[in-house]
């Protein structure tokens, strides 16, 4: 199931933007003090680094990853998502625009 709304939360309204604007973020804060990020990822192929376990969800789009040590791509598009351990790197290759929640554990 694809998360449509988000109530009750605190926005960020200065947007993070990341290789040079082939990934624009906004940061939320939930009433329990968690955190999550909504945004898009442009056509790109992109490596990220991660601090705490993340839960990338698809909203819109898709993309295929590559989790660090692995050697297989794997896609997931609207409605599916995939997990990142902590202190660790994933690659994201995005050939349509990746619409995404990023809920961090």
């Amino acid at each position: 199931m694809t998360t449509t709304q988000i109530s009750g939360v605190t926005v960020a309204t200065q947007a993070s933007v990341y290789f040079d604007g082939k990934c624009v973020s906004h940061s939320l804060t939930l009433p329990d003090g968690s955190k999550k990020s909504v945004g898009v990822v442009l056509p790109a192929e992109l490596t990220f680094g991660t601090a705490a376990p993340e839960v990338m969800e698809c909203v819109a789009g898709g993309c295929e990853y590559l989790l660090a040590g692995e050697t297989v791509w794997h896609r997931v598009g609207a409605g599916q998502s995939f997990s990142v351990p902590g202190d660790s790197k994933f690659q994201i290759r995005v050939t349509e625009a990746f619409h995404y929640i990023c809920h961090y554990a």
